[in-house]
């Protein structure tokens, strides 16, 4: 038995549609029904008239990741587990929540995996444990600092991997991945899919920062490649093409057919816009627009280096045209507004 955990997630969600694909015995964790049927959509748009074949053969179970009980019944006969589920929020007022959903989840995840002896542990990590270099390429031995723009997520992602080493030093085989932003068919109002919705509409400004994209079918060939390998006790980078952001938004307003962003928004007017989207997103309770720490991150260049992952896994990541037009294609309509979940 596989386990899936946050199967409603972006790389969750393309996960089990390659897992059911190969007839694994598949069981999922999800957190509500609205998410699973998200999922659902996103079967249907992959396999059209053969999506309930597919999608009726995860088991599905929902649980909390901080509910020892709830993982006692997920954990039950798994000898494999793919752990994806993880709260995405660059919100200050998330901090505690998603440090305590990250960190203390994943260690739970591995405490169950150690109990259960799962045989493998797959991990789905991100660049934000990483630290960065101002000069040259990032790659895995870059080690992540603390620091004034470090978002809260950050911090949550890294403390989450150090339960994973902890995992390996008490004898779990295990492997992690750090994907970058990661692009492709899903709610265009949560997360990096948020970049879709908001050029849709049409830019004009844009930050003077660069990332690396990744494509969603492309972290999962390379999570279902670690599993499958003999490779153990191990992270590797997960990132496809480096680019900034005004030539990504420029990308996009060629596959929306608008006028491409031309103005570049400075770094200070960011920050205001942010710093008062945050206390009117705190008085309302609503998590809205721009945060500081996501500014931050727009005005950081940073440049990865991927060649340790493709050495290892042999994998070509597919180019970026291909990865805006699949997301494009496949959006998921939702009635639910949500710019943060717990997968």
């Amino acid at each position: 038995m596989i386990l899936v955990t946050g199967g409603t997630g972006l790389v969750g969600g393309h996960l089990l549609c390659e897992l059911t694909q190969k007839n694994e015995s598949v069981r999922a964790s999800f957190r509500s029904e609205s998410k699973k049927g998200e999922t659902k959509q996103l079967f249907n748009y992959y396999f059209k008239e053969n999506a309930a074949n597919y999608f009726e053969k995860i088991q599905w179970i929902k649980a909390d990741i901080l509910s020892l009980t709830d993982l006692e019944s997920l954990f039950e006969g798994v000898s494999y587990v793919y752990h994806c589920a993880a709260l995405v929020s660059f919100h200050k007022i998330d901090f505690h929540t998603c440090l305590k959903v990250n960190r203390q989840g994943t260690a739970n995840i591995v405490n169950m995996c150690l109990e259960y002896k799962v045989k493998k542990l797959c991990y789905v990590s991100s660049t934000a444990a990483l630290g960065s270099v101002l000069v040259g390429s990032t790659n895995e031995s870059v080690k992540w600092k603390p620091g004034r723009e470090i978002s809260g997520y950050s911090v949550s992602k890294f403390s989450a991997e150090k339960e994973v080493w902890r995992g390996i030093e008490e004898g779990l085989s295990a492997v992690m991945i750090n994907p970058c932003v990661i692009l492709g068919p899903g709610n265009w109002n949560e997360g990096s899919l948020s970049i879709f919705k908001t050029s849709s509409k049409g830019i004009s400004f844009y930050p003077t920062g660069s990332n690396a994209i990744v494509d969603a079918r492309d972290v999962v060939s390379c999570l279902q490649f670690f599993m499958n390998s003999s490779i153990v006790n191990e992270r590797f980078l997960c990132t496809g093409q480096n680019i900034s952001f005004k030539n990504l938004q420029t990308e996009l307003a060629i596959c929306f057919n608008k006028k491409a962003p031309s103005i570049k928004a400075p770094r200070i007017i960011a920050l205001l816009f942010a710093s008062f989207s945050e206390v009117i997103s705190l008085l309302l309770r609503k998590r809205r627009g721009l945060t500081i720490e996501s500014v931050y991150s727009a005005y950081k260049t940073i440049v990865y280096d991927n060649s340790r992952i493709i050495a290892a896994s042999g994998i070509q990541f597919r180019p970026l045209r291909d990865t805006l037009e699949n997301a494009i294609n496949g959006r998921i309509e939702t009635t639910i507004d949500e710019n943060n979940s717990n997968k």
